[in-house]
């Protein structure tokens, strides 16, 4: 009898297998209205917004992280003017305000409390990773999101296409889905690319649009731009004349000229000073110095080196709860630069490769700071309050997943936003979204200039300012593709692309994208013949806000962070 109920139990659960497996192959039957490919901050979003449209929606994530940077390290939020942040993104820093001002989410008697909770803003500026991706989480389920984790792109071959019109994607190893219509999430634009839409890698020279900030850098573009120079005093070749790690051969490029190189990735780091919830820092399997020694030889060269502090190395942000966001500061930190160059275009083998080599040298970094005796005691003293939190990243060994792809791909679409439409241009008759945060890049490469002196070069940030993002700049030309949406990896310049990369850009994007697809659907209507009166009343009507001339600027601090 037993065996007889285990015998059904197994029919029973491979009937339920097969019937799923067959659910996932995307039958006619079984075609959404939306599928959005990437779970990053404005995949969610999107997702949200086109089941609050009642739109058969199904979300799309290629790993096991969901969030992207939001949920991944950068949690000391960059959005330039908060009163440019609407509808659903909005929606989303109201909940993490909300979350902490209860007692009961703060874990201990925490001096950033005050800091973090009194900033004169409608938002607080930094919060937990999990905090996060519990809140989107909550959000997906609210709408009852249809989402797949661990669903990556085939590449090639992800998109079936007839003419114009995406038909189908594939993904590996071999599920397929029908949509209507596709929104591309993702950070690196697999979607975008397998569907033949153009796009551009790397930097425009500064005659194709006029950009002043654009190419290789010059000694002054007018803005904040520090080269970060190692000085004389730092000898950039071993024993044997070879370059030290980390420095890039090739020749910098004259001033103004573009190339493919891109601004430079980091892990951003969620460490924690908290004793109780704390893991050491321990030596990485793979860990050898010799990797930081320009960094060593950069501090040799310091003459007060007394003077130095853990600020000297690491941004550190402060994080409810004693934990912290750090970012990258000062000549030779967390940014890996020159190590990312192959990623836009890499196959999923080189990327992990990338993230790999990302994760270890940060992980090496920290140690080194910690331990190494060429780093001053104060410094390793203040590394070594801290360590990896036992409460984030639980799944990953209590370090975030996601590495920074601060840029990749851009699409080359109905209009390429530029420096100028950040700055100067800023009214769009199509405006389905805000933007402020100042153009901004991190190092593009570490090079020897002169024979002997390593500088940094390619980072710059302007003042912030606010300007409107026009509905032509997330579609791609209507010869290459009608029914895909691109809210991340935006048509524009490297230069734009610096303020449109902020997480709650993506957010305001993806939920205006979904608006869009949704209004297209309902109306039948192809998406480059929608009428934007309609647009711009429902996104209105969902809070999002669209134009300068609404948002209160009085008393603004434009400068940059």
């Amino acid at each position: 009898m037993k065996r007889l109920i285990y015998q059904v139990f197994v029919w029973i659960v491979s009937i339920t297998f097969l019937a799923s497996c067959q659910a996932d192959q995307g039958n006619d039957d079984q075609a959404h209205d939306l599928i959005v490919y990437g779970g990053t901050s404005g995949g969610i979003i999107a997702a949200i917004q086109a089941a609050r449209m009642n739109k058969k929606v199904l979300l799309l994530e290629p790993s096991n992280h969901l969030g992207g940077m939001t949920t991944g390290g950068l949690v000391w939020t960059d959005y330039g003017i908060e009163e440019t942040v609407g509808g659903l993104a909005a929606d989303f820093y109201d909940r993490i305000k909300a979350h902490y001002q209860q007692d009961q989410a703060w874990k201990n008697d925490n001096p950033q409390r005050e800091f973090i909770m009194n900033e004169q803003s409608r938002f607080i500026r930094s919060f937990e990773p999990s905090v996060a991706d519990s809140i989107f989480r909550v959000m997906l389920k609210e709408e009852n999101v249809e989402l797949h984790m661990n669903a990556p792109l085939a590449r090639p071959g992800g998109v079936v296409k007839e003419g114009t019109e995406i038909k189908s994607i594939n993904l590996e190893p071999g599920t397929t889905y029908q949509g209507k219509t596709f929104i591309d999430a993702t950070y690196e634009g697999d979607l975008m690319a397998e569907a033949g839409v153009s796009y551009h890698v790397g930097r425009e020279p500064k005659n194709q649009y006029n950009e002043s900030f654009a190419g290789v850098l010059g000694d002054d573009i007018g803005i904040r731009q520090p080269k970060k120079f190692f000085g004389k005093k730092v000898n950039p070749y071993d024993d044997e004349g070879n370059l030290l790690p980390g420095i890039q051969n090739v020749p910098m490029g004259e001033p103004g000229a573009g190339d493919d190189k891109i601004q430079a990735y980091n892990v951003r780091l969620c460490l924690t000073s908290d004793t109780e919830n704390k893991i050491p820092v321990s030596k990485p399997a793979s860990y050898d110095p010799w990797t930081y020694e320009l960094l060593a030889r950069w501090i040799a060269a310091v003459d007060n080196k007394e003077a130095l502090t853990l600020d000297n190395f690491l941004k550190v942000s402060p994080v409810p709860n004693r934990k912290t966001d750090i970012n990258d500061k000062n000549p030779f930190s967390t940014d890996y630069i020159g190590a990312n160059w192959d990623y836009p275009e890499g196959s999923y083998a080189s990327r992990k490769q990338i993230f790999e080599d990302h994760f270890e040298f940060t992980k090496g970094l920290i140690y080194f700071l910690g331990n190494d005796p060429r780093v001053p005691s104060q410094v390793r003293k203040e590394m070594l309050q801290y360590g990896y939190p036992k409460d984030e990243y639980v799944d990953n060994g209590n370090i975030t997943p996601q590495i920074y792809i601060r840029e990749a791909r851009r699409m080359i679409g109905e209009y390429v936003m530029i420096q100028q439409d950040c700055r100067e241009n800023t009214i769009k008759a199509h405006s389905i979204g805000i933007g402020s945060y100042g153009v901004d890049s991190h190092h593009i490469q570490r090079i020897v200039i002169e024979g002997d002196e390593v500088i940094n070069e390619g980072n710059f940030l302007a003042d912030h300012f606010p300007y409107e993002i026009p509905y032509e700049s997330i579609l791609p030309k209507k010869s290459e593709c009608t029914n895909l949406l691109v809210p991340v990896c935006i048509s524009s310049s490297h230069i734009a692309f610096g303020s449109l990369r902020m997480e709650p850009v993506y957010m305001i994007l993806g939920q205006s994208a979904a608006t869009i697809a949704a209004l297209a659907l309902e109306t039948e209507t192809p998406l480059h013949q929608l009428d934007y009166q309609e647009i711009r009343n429902r996104l209105e009507q969902n809070g999002q806000k669209l134009k300068l001339a609404d948002i209160n600027l009085e008393n603004v601090d434009l400068s940059p962070l």
